[in-house]
C-alpha cells in the first residue's frame, strides 16, 4: 500500500501534523510505502519527519495565503500566486501521476489540504482522505469577489473526497463527506543534545519558548532584556538567522539546528507566539500556557483563539503589546472554560487511515 500525502505549503504547521500522523502510521504498518509531498524545503521536512523511510517529493500543491509577515497576509500577492499555480498544476499532476504509476502499488491520496489533491486522486483513480481543521474555501470566501472563484473551486475539490478527518479548532468544512473527529494532532518530543539538557538544568528562572512559525518575526533585542528573570528559547528559524545579535543575549538561547520546538516545550513554563494549529496542539498536549498575539486577515485565527479559551491556559496580547515588550509573563495564566482535549489525534488519524484503507482494499495482515 502506498500512502501519498499532499501537504500544504502554507507555513510549517500542516507538514508538522502530517508528519506526526505518518510517524504513527509507520509504526502501525511498517510494510506500507509512505510519501510526504510538499513544497517546503527538504531540510525542514526531514527534521519534521525524523524518519528516512518516509519518502519526500518536492511538490508545491497550493498557495494558501501569501504572508506579509508572521501576523499578516498579502491579498494581492496571494491572487497573483493563485494564477501562477493554476498554470503550473497540470504538469505537476501529470508528473506525479506518472511517478505513482511506476510504483505499481495500490494508492491512497491523503490531503492536508491542497485542493489539487482531488485532481491527482482522480487522475490516478485513487481514493482520497482529507485531514484538516479548515479548507481554503473557508479562508477565501470571506475575502470578497476577487477570491470567489478560488473559494468555489476549492469547495468543489473538497467534495470529491471520500472521508474527512476533522481536527480541533475547526471551521465549517461543509463538504458532505463522512467524518471522524480527532483530538490534538501533534508530534512526540524527541531527545535533545546533552549540552542543551545541561543548559536547562542550570537555569533557575522560567523558560519561555518564542515562536512565530517558519517566516519568523523580528523582535528587538531590548525587548528580551525587559524580562531579565526569564530565559527565552528561539527556534533556529528566519528570525534567528536575520538577527544574529539575539544569540548574544544572556537570557536567550537559539535552539540548535535539528531541535524542534516540540522537543523543548516540556522544559518551558510558557510559549509566546501567534495563533497556529500545530503550536497550539503541541503546547496544550504538554500543558504549557500560551501567550498569543492577535492575527488579522485569516479566518482560522478566530477559531484557534476561541478554542484556546475553551481548552488551554492562555493570555492574549495585541500587536502593540508585543512590540512594546508588554508580554504579561509576570501575570497568571487564564484558565480554560472547558475540559482539555485528547492529545491522541495523530494516533487516531493513523488508526482511522489503517481501518479505512483495509476495509476499502480488503487488506489482511
Amino acid at each position: 500500500m502506498l500512502i501519498y500525502t499532499c501537504s500544504s505549503s502554507h507555513g510549517f504547521g500542516h507538514a508538522a501534523r502530517d508528519a506526526a500522523v505518518l510517524q504513527v502510521l509507520r509504526r502501525l504498518r511498517p510494510e506500507w510505502t509512505l510519501v510526504m509531498s510538499s513544497g517546503l524545503p527538504p531540510p525542514v521536512l526531514k527534521r519534521l519527519l525524523g524518519d528516512s523511510s518516509i519518502q519526500q517529493r518536492s511538490c508545491h500543491w497550493d498557495v494558501g495565503m501569501v504572508q506579509a509577515d508572521a501576523l499578516g497576509v498579502n491579498r494581492a500577492a496571494t491572487l497573483t500566486a493563485l494564477d501562477l499555480l493554476e498554470q503550473r498544476l497540470p504538469a505537476l499532476i501529470e508528473a506525479e501521476a506518472s511517478w505513482l504509476a511506476a510504483q505499481e502499488q495500490p494508492v491512497l491520496i491523503f490531503g492536508d489540504i491542497p485542493p489539487a489533491a482531488a485532481a491527482l486522486a482522480q487522475r490516478v483513480r485513487a481514493p482520497l482522505v482529507w485531514m484538516s481543521n479548515f479548507g481554503w474555501d473557508d479562508i477565501y470566501a470571506p475575502l470578497g469577489p476577487a477570491f470567489q472563484r478560488a473559494a468555489e473551486a476549492a469547495a468543489e475539490a473538497y467534495r470529491c473526497g471520500d472521508l474527512l478527518l476533522r481536527c480541533p479548532f475547526d471551521l465549517p468544512m461543509n463538504w458532505g463527506l463522512p467524518e471522524r473527529r480527532l483530538g490534538l494532532v501533534c508530534g512526540t518530543p524527541q531527545a535533545i543534545p546533552a549540552d542543551l539538557e545541561a543548559c536547562f538544568d542550570a537555569l533557575h528562572v522560567p523558560v519561555v519558548l518564542v515562536g512565530f512559525g517558519g517566516i519568523g518575526l523580528s523582535l528587538r533585542s531590548d525587548l528580551f532584556q525587559l524580562w531579565p528573570n526569564h530565559h527565552f528559547l528561539l527556534p533556529a528559524s528566519a528570525t534567528a538567522s536575520q538577527q544574529p545579535e539575539l544569540a548574544e543575549l544572556p537570557n536567550l538561547t537559539v535552539l540548535p539546528e535539528g531541535v524542534r520546538p516540540v522537543d523543548v516545550l516540556g522544559r518551558c513554563a510558557r510559549s509566546l507566539g501567534k495563533p497556529g494549529f500545530s503550536s497550539f496542539c503541541e503546547a496544550m498536549a504538554q500543558g504549557v500556557g500560551l501567550h498569543v498575539v492577535a492575527r488579522s486577515g485569516f479566518a482560522e485565527a478566530s477559531v484557534l483563539m476561541d478554542g484556546l479559551q475553551r481548552h488551554g491556559q492562555h493570555r492574549f496580547l495585541s500587536r502593540l503589546e508585543l512590540d512594546a515588550g508588554a508580554w504579561q509573563l509576570d501575570q497568571p495564566l487564564l484558565a480554560p472554560t472547558g475540559a482539555p482535549l485528547s492529545a491522541l489525534g495523530a494516533q487516531e488519524a493513523a488508526l482511522a487511515l489503517v481501518s479505512w484503507v483495509e476495509s476499502i482494499f480488503n487488506f489482511q495482515r
